[in-house]
């Protein structure tokens, strides 16, 4: 018969001050844009390279202000 192997209980790590913040990236508010999605991107399926540079391009241009 084979031996059943006992796992080991991982500890949990304890936060301390509450939620732990995300790391890097934006938050940008487009409230109150008019801007369609084709608008932005065009048509054609692009990938999300592309798409990151067009969001960048678009924030640019329009002065989009992250929050």
């Amino acid at each position: 018969m084979a031996k059943k192997k006992k796992k080991k209980a991982k500890k949990k790590a304890k936060k301390k001050g509450g939620k732990k913040k995300a790391f890097g990236g934006y938050t940008i508010c487009f409230a109150g844009k008019k801007d369609t999605v084709e608008s932005v991107f065009g048509k054609a399926p692009i990938g999300p390279s592309i798409m990151t540079k067009k969001i960048w391009a678009y924030v640019k241009k329009k002065r989009i202000t992250k929050i």
